[in-house]
């Protein structure tokens, strides 16, 4: 009953017309393979944009990854440096999230867990990216 009434996901958008396979060598020793799929707007408590990664370490098992990129985050990193992040500018950010992830979870499994990215993960992230 419960499939019944819950709400389905939105569709994702912004997926590119060809998935590119590409490959991150993280610092906790996997290599990992992972594809954009696209993004899409998150609903309920926390407002902001969901990035999805199909994610592998061993090219045989595939999962899905969100990184959960805060609206608030973003928008309080925004006022404070009085820049307005392009769309292109938020993803290098998911997609920053998702490495730094990479590196810090010790084993694949852990992976499958969301990536929260708060306000002081956008600040570092954009100052690595030097933006």
């Amino acid at each position: 009953m419960r499939n019944f009434f819950s709400k389905k996901a939105l569709p994702l958008s912004g997926a590119p017309a060809v998935r590119r396979l590409k490959s991150y060598s993280a610092q906790s020793g996997y290599v990992y393979q992972y594809f954009y799929e696209g993004q899409r707007a998150l609903r309920g408590r926390e407002s902001g944009l969901e990035f999805v990664f199909t994610v592998s370490a061993d090219r045989k098992t595939w999962h899905a990854v969100s990184v959960l990129v805060a609206e608030e985050a973003v928008c309080a990193w925004e006022e404070a440096h009085a820049h307005a992040l392009s769309s292109t500018e938020r993803y290098a950010v998911a997609k920053m999230a998702l490495f730094q992830a990479f590196d810090e979870r010790a084993a694949p499994p852990q992976m499958k867990e969301d990536v929260q990215v708060r306000h002081a993960d956008v600040a570092a992230i954009i100052e690595t990216l030097g933006l």
